[in-house]
């Protein structure tokens, strides 16, 4: 196709044989195929599945909604108008937009974008708007955001963002007229650059988790026109001229300055003195509420009057009021206000300077003051200051620094030979060998335990009035001088939570006023060395849980032994008595007690007993002696044959049985005795007790049935 013409090109005819008409058909069928070569070329360029769009000058490439998981290479480099919504893109990278100068307007929006590199959009100079909208961004790095020096549009809401870099917008603050942030988890922004946003237009920071505002972040922006702080968690709001300008009816002074359309509602705000200018302004109510406090919590905003717009002033509720702490040490001073709005709490020290957060010292915000090593200089009276919207309140702490005792600063007094203090190891040493050498011993260690050791020292003689003593000591195993302060009066300390089979060195002190420099100074009253015993905490505490369980185990046996002993004995017992108590008397023949009748016919009348032989009588007769004994045999033989029927009475027959033949034979007969003596006490009758006449046979004590007479109720 491009053959015969790029043989006419290369061997053109000779002027004179050409036509004019020819040449020019030649030239225009040239130009016709450079356009279609450019024409080829652009549609080479456009994406796979995309749409690439040429309108006069500027090239738009459309690949919205395509399932793209990354970013097109082969985009051309001239387009102007990208668009990549509605994808799988997760991260973006320098190479992806490299050399598109000339791109104007790029949409990101609802893909699954997590990364941005740094300096992936460093070439789109001419970038105006970047949506990136509806992705998972979390952090924007502080050099994600390079290189876009003429952006007016960026829109970063219903992302995850939890932080952006202070410096993250630096390079278009002067350009960005529409920043958008609503609908991510910010808790709080870039409040310095917002500050220097001077062409912005609207700012969108509702539905997140901001907390404060930077007092003076919106003084500068005349032109904002728009800002959305709906539904956070502000506490309160910093007094700003912005606000002025949300008021109804409010005409601009100026032609650059316009009116702003302000929503805070959504927010806990804190209805108190320091929201009193907001409350004072003129604006319709866009259904702000108050959180708190208690007297005007849930109430709208713009309906609660001014005078309950009130504060308390700051009230000091504890601090530290004197502090001893050993020259070296870390010293912590506290201090606790309350009033509302909620006091802030500074530090002064002796000098008359605020205390500011440095290498050595820390202010923390709930009234703490941390030295983290203190020096001489240290040592005065630091003072509390809390202060709020409604007044002020002091407090002063006294810090006293004990100083270490260091040659050449007039803190030891040499009387004999300079033990080195700066060593305590060599102190201890050195006074060990002056004891041995004729010198008083001072300090002496006993009662050494495996983790403790009693040590005792003599008072100084000299000059010097100990205010104080102070012991310091250190093991071989750790080369940690440890110190313990000694009240004046005592003269003997009792060390704990030593480390068992170790050499310890120990030195004391006496501190004391010295008159020269009026500081507190030391004196060495001697040292000592003494090792711990060796411990073995687990063999003690078996033989102790060992001798506990045994005894344990054998209370409980004896006391298991003793019952089951006690409980056996009582069912032996049982069993005998109930085998003993099995044959007692048996009472038959009933009757009801009459006067010696039976009514209605019931029962039948007995005929009267024939007459007794004379042998009855006496039996009878004799029944009142004092003969009858307990012991003698009742039975059935012992009674004599009925003569005639006798009358009928009320009567009982009792059956005793065999008597004889049980165990229990003193039992029964004292039952029938009862009950026969209550007969007789009844009746007037005495029951007749005999004994065979003649053939020495004992009788029983009644000759027939029918005389046991016994009242039965």
């Amino acid at each position: 196709m491009f053959c015969p013409v790029t043989a006419f090109i290369s061997f053109p005819p000779s002027p004179g044989l050409a036509k004019p008409s020819t040449m020019e058909s030649l030239l225009l069928l040239l130009v016709q195929l450079l356009m279609v070569g450019r024409a080829l070329a652009q549609v080479e360029g456009c994406p796979f599945h995309c749409v690439c769009q040429n309108l006069s000058e500027s090239l738009s490439t459309l690949c919205a909604n395509k399932g793209l998981l990354f970013i097109p290479p082969n985009i051309d480099r001239r387009t102007v108008e990208l668009r990549l919504a509605d994808n799988f893109i997760q991260v973006v990278e320098p190479p992806d937009f490299l050399n598109m100068t000339g791109l104007v307007d790029l949409t990101l929006s609802r893909n699954t974008i997590d990364t941005i590199r740094p300096f992936a959009f460093g070439d789109l100079e001419s970038l105006r708007s970047l949506h990136l909208d509806g992705n998972r961004l979390t952090h924007i790095q502080e050099e994600a955001l390079r290189g876009m020096l003429n952006l007016q549009h960026l829109i970063l809401n219903n992302n995850q963002l939890v932080d952006i870099s202070v410096v993250a917008f630096d390079d278009f603050l002067m350009t960005l007229e529409d920043l958008d942030l609503s609908y991510n988890n910010l808790h709080r922004v870039p409040w310095e650059g917002i500050q220097g946003m001077l062409c912005l237009h609207t700012l969108n920071l509702d539905h997140n988790l901001i907390d404060f505002i930077m007092e003076g972040a919106f003084a500068e922006l005349y032109k904002l026109s728009r800002l959305d702080m709906t539904s956070n968690r502000l506490y309160t709001l910093p007094p700003d001229p912005l606000f002025a300008r949300s008021q109804v009816g409010v005409i601009s002074p100026t032609p650059y300055t316009s009116t702003i359309v302000l929503s805070f509602g959504g927010n806990p705000l804190h209805c108190n003195c320091e929201l009193l200018w907001l409350r004072r302004l003129v604006r319709e109510d866009d259904m702000e509420t108050c959180a708190s406090p208690a007297q005007v919590a849930g109430r709208y905003f713009w309906s609660v009057p001014e005078e309950e717009f009130t504060c308390e002033p700051p009230l000091i509720t504890r601090h530290t009021h004197k502090l001893w702490i050993l020259e070296g040490q870390r010293a912590t001073l506290r201090c606790r206000a309350i009033g509302d709005p909620e006091p802030v709490i500074h530090w002064v020290s002796p000098d008359d300077k605020i205390m500011s957060n440095s290498s050595r010292t820390m202010s923390f915000r709930n009234g703490t003051l941390d030295i983290l090593v203190t020096t001489i200089r240290d040592d005065g009276a630091y003072t509390c200051i809390a202060i709020n919207a409604a007044g002020e309140s002091t407090a002063t702490v006294d810090l006293k620094i004990i100083p270490l005792p260091h040659r050449g600063n007039g803190s030891i007094t040499v009387l004999q030979q300079d033990p080195g203090s700066s060593d305590i190891a060599t102190s201890a040493k050195t006074s060990a060998n002056a004891s041995e050498g004729g010198f008083e011993k001072r300090v002496e260690v006993s009662d050494v335990t495996a983790s403790s050791a009693l040590v005792r020292w003599v008072a100084d003689k000299s000059a010097y009035a100990a205010w104080m003593y102070q012991i310091q000591y250190n093991c071989t195993v750790d080369d940690t001088l440890i110190y313990r302060i000694i009240p004046a009066t005592s003269r003997h300390f009792h060390l704990k939570h030593l480390v068992p089979s170790v050499d310890y060195d120990l030195c004391v002190l006496a501190i004391f006023d010295d008159a020269a420099t009026s500081l507190a100074a030391t004196h060495l009253l001697g040292c000592a060395q003494f090792a711990t015993q060796e411990a073995y905490p687990d063999c003690h505490s078996l033989h102790a849980h060992f001798l506990g369980g045994t005894l344990t185990v054998i209370v409980g046996g004896i006391i298991v032994v003793t019952l089951l002993v006690f409980t056996v004995v009582m069912m032996v017992k049982y069993k005998v008595c109930s085998s003993a108590h099995g044959s007692l008397p048996k009472v038959t023949n009933v009757y009801s007690q009459t006067n010696g009748g039976h009514p209605n016919g019931l029962l039948p009348l007995r005929t009267p007993p024939k007459e007794r032989g004379p042998k009855h009588r006496r039996v009878r007769a004799k029944a009142a002696q004092p003969e009858c004994r307990t012991g003698d045999r009742v039975g059935g033989a012992a009674w004599g044959p009925p003569s005639a029927p006798a009358k009928t009475k009320r009567s009982n027959s009792l059956d005793m049985g065999d008597v004889s033949s049980s165990s229990c034979y003193s039992y029964a007969k004292r039952l029938s005795f009862m009950w026969t003596k209550r007969s007789q006490s009844v009746h007037g009758m005495l029951a007749q007790c005999a004994a065979s006449e003649g053939d020495g046979k004992r009788l029983g004590p009644f000759l027939n049935a029918d005389e046991l007479e016994e009242s039965v109720v």
